[in-house]
């Protein structure tokens, strides 16, 4: 009976060939792997005295570290390990993920044209102030009824990341350069900001993507990038030093807030950034209002409460988790597409016309979408 106890070991290991009958093997005991054992019969299957023996199979049984390891003829060098994660997420998930971080552009695309109804009576520096404040409100709210603990001390580093860049620093610069820029203009920074942020998800987290995922990152940005410079006129414009300054700081923001949202929930990620704000945000606000005149009206409330629940926090809660799920880079490559659903916002929002070059750059945008989201990375 050495052979059923050794396989009783709690460092037991029961590993099952390829081809050949099950063996039961102990880190503990190796001597009792070759004690010969009299339950076995000639055939080299273990008789079993509760029933018929399996020669395919096998399991570990104990209460330590145990593991059951299960191989299939022609199936190379892959198997399954009862109890753990398969590597990599599921289809269900990969799908999810891609639907929520498409949702989350949805809402981002909102953002220029919803920002130009705000400045119809707030100044720039009171509306920054005050979707940052409403959106803390909200965030605050959910935070303090669902009892959620405060962060660990080791994701404050990158919370305030995330609030330098996607809570103040992108929304403070795209305002300012939104005072003498079109929507049109303005879109060129999204149209970067995925190979951006799929650059800074190299540099910070390590992230490897094919050479495939960045031609068409390149190719999608180029046509984008095209589409909207022709889009408005060609020009520079003094709002260009905030557009790319906006640029750097989100890629910058949405690549810590995407990794934090591996260890914590994606909304927590950007309630306590935004929580982490209003130090600054309160007090800016009260500043900002008695020096700059507030003309309420149907689109700048609508404009204030959309940037506010809708862009700054609403959108991104979805965005980190689609991040978090599908990844990085490729999360960023469906911003492609946030462009071209601003101008149509701006279309139908705020009346301006597009070149009959927009659907040819859509089409050319989904295919790049498309081979950046099949990439192996």
């Amino acid at each position: 009976m050495r052979a059923e106890s050794s396989a009783t070991e709690p460092s037991g290991i029961a590993v099952s060939g390829e081809t050949g009958p099950t063996r039961a093997v102990s880190a503990a005991t190796p001597a009792s792997a070759s004690a010969p054992d009299p339950h076995r019969h000639r055939g080299g299957k273990a008789a079993d005295p509760h029933g018929p023996a399996t020669g395919t199979t096998g399991a570990a049984h104990g209460t330590g570290s145990t593991a059951a390891v299960t191989g299939r003829p022609g199936a190379g060098n892959t198997g399954s390990v009862s109890g753990a994660r398969p590597p990599g997420p599921a289809r269900a998930d990969r799908r999810a993920g891609t639907l929520q971080a498409a949702l989350g552009v949805t809402a981002f695309s909102l953002t220029f044209p919803a920002t130009a109804w705000g400045l119809e009576g707030f100044g720039p520096w009171s509306l920054v102030a005050v979707r940052c404040v409403l959106a803390a409100v909200i965030a605050g709210g959910c935070l303090l009824a669902l009892r959620v603990p405060l962060p660990a001390r080791r994701h404050l580093a990158g919370l305030t990341v995330v609030a330098a860049g996607v809570v103040l620093g992108f929304p403070l610069l795209t305002t300012l350069a939104l005072r003498t820029s079109t929507t049109a203009h303005a879109a060129v920074v999204v149209g970067l900001l995925p190979l951006t942020t799929a650059l800074f998800s190299a540099l910070r987290t390590g992230a490897r993507p094919s050479r495939m995922f960045w031609l068409a990152a390149c190719a999608g940005a180029a046509a984008v990038i095209a589409f909207t410079v022709q889009q408005s006129g060609g020009a520079l414009t003094g709002a260009d030093a905030y557009l790319f300054g906006a640029l750097l700081i989100c890629a910058a923001g949405y690549t810590e807030g995407g990794r934090l949202a591996r260890v914590m929930p994606g909304w927590q990620v950007i309630g306590w950034a935004l929580v982490l704000c209003l130090p600054l945000s309160v007090p800016g606000a009260l500043i900002a209002l008695s020096y700059e005149p507030v003309r309420l009206t149907a689109h700048s409330v609508t404009g204030v409460l959309w940037v506010a629940a809708g862009s700054q926090f609403l959108g991104l809660v979805v965005w980190y988790r689609g991040m978090a799920a599908i990844g990085i880079p490729k999360a960023s490559q469906l911003q492609l597409a946030q462009p071209l659903l601003t101008l149509v916002w701006s279309v139908l929002l705020l009346g301006e016309r597009l070149t009959p070059a927009a659907p040819l750059t859509a089409a050319a945008v989904l295919v790049c979408i498309g081979l950046t989201q099949r990439a192996r990375g």
